[in-house]
């Protein structure tokens, strides 16, 4: 069983920027992915990114430039750094761990808020 816990949402302006960290416990593996997908009012979860010592980092193609994606697999954490955040990612960010045959483990989600 892995629990993830997650960190360092909120609310910021347009243009600025955010970190937020997810911290897990239990057992894991560094080849499966690792990271954070993202949900809006109304809109379905959808990916953010991902990171694992086989496929390396994966964006949404929002993410692409403005995020940056980082894992400690000593530590068992992975952060996301936020850049340049407009309204359009506002949304509840969860941290994700992924096993094969569609095993997800996710936190309970952190609120980000972008004002405009």
């Amino acid at each position: 069983q892995v629990q993830l816990v997650e960190s360092g949402g909120g609310l910021v302006q347009a243009g600025g920027s955010l970190r937020l960290s997810c911290i897990a416990s239990g057992r894991m593996f560094d080849f499966r992915p690792m990271g954070w997908y993202r949900q809006a009012p109304g809109k379905q979860r959808e990916l953010v990114a991902t990171v694992s010592t086989i496929d390396g980092t994966k964006y949404g193609d929002f993410a692409r430039g403005r995020f940056a994606i980082s894992r400690d697999y000593d530590k068992k954490t992975v952060s996301l750094q936020m850049n340049r955040l407009t309204p359009d990612d506002t949304a509840v960010y969860y941290c994700s761990y992924s096993l094969p045959a569609d095993v997800n483990y996710w936190g309970r989600g952190t609120q980000v808020t972008v004002s405009s």
